[in-house]
């Protein structure tokens, strides 16, 4: 039996919320088959990060190139990249291989609570090099602070954000919305040059929301996988999510994560 496949490049989460971890699951309910590339191994629960371990550029790359040369690759998103080096590596072969239609880059950059994750010339290779290259970028308010210049406290900012996030090289852009406040909470600008559309869903009063970012891109990759038009599979991934964070898990100490198989529960 044929089936549709989705690779991640991303770190693992020890704790399962998010990263590799997440992105797995989300392909799965989408019946999806999921691969990967793993870029770094945290030591992390639900209260944070306590260690990073990177693997080389090298390992990357060759992780990508084995599933490529094989199994194949319908659609792809990336997430926790860390370093110059791994950015380069990660550019290089979705380039090589012809994925940048299929991409989703999630620009892992700050956490949606504005602690930054990498370091600003990590930062500029990313904007630089891979960014230009995907289908749609999903940047959390934080992110889009970095990518546009400008400071987002409202709807219009996110707009405005959008538009210069694109000329700056994005081919699509998706402002998230879910650390705005209210009443730009749960609202998603979407602007791909032509169409500039606001994403609305019902904000879920959740502690537990652990991993979204890596759900949202990893859905949206996972339905360019079954084909869908890049519009609809950010309505449905954002339906999805939605769902997933109504269903989120009370695990440990700190903040949980969504609950990827919902359906189940």
């Amino acid at each position: 039996m044929k089936c549709p496949t989705a690779l991640t490049i991303a770190g693992s989460d020890s704790g399962g919320g998010a990263g590799i971890q997440a992105d797995l699951r989300t392909f799965a309910f989408h019946q999806v088959h999921g691969t990967s590339a793993i870029t770094c191994v945290t030591a992390q629960n639900t209260l944070g990060v306590q260690r990073v371990d990177s693997l080389s550029p090298e390992a990357v790359a060759a992780q990508i190139e084995s599933v490529a040369a094989d199994i194949g690759i319908q659609g792809v998103k990336t997430g926790m990249l860390l370093n110059e080096g791994i950015i380069q590596a990660a550019a290089q072969s979705i380039q090589k291989y012809g994925l940048e239609s299929r991409l989703v880059v999630d620009p892992v950059m700050v956490s949606r609570t504005g602690a930054q994750l990498i370091d600003d010339s990590a930062i500029a290779q990313l904007q630089q090099q891979l960014v230009p290259l995907a289908a749609l970028v999903t940047p959390n308010r934080y992110e889009v602070q970095i990518l546009s210049g400008q400071e987002i406290n409202t709807l219009d900012d996110m707009k405005a954000a959008a538009e210069l996030i694109y000329h700056k090289g994005a081919n699509s852009v998706l402002v998230k919305g879910g650390a705005m406040s209210e009443p730009a909470q749960g609202k998603d600008v979407w602007f791909n040059g032509e169409q500039l559309e606001v994403l609305s869903a019902t904000p879920v009063a959740t502690k537990n929301n652990h991993g979204t970012g890596c759900t949202l891109s990893a859905a949206i990759a996972a339905n360019l996988a079954l084909g869908k038009a890049l519009k609809t599979a950010i309505q449905e991934s954002k339906t999805y999510l939605t769902a997933a964070l109504e269903f989120s898990l009370d695990l440990g100490q700190g903040s949980g994560p969504v609950g990827h198989f919902f359906p189940i529960r």
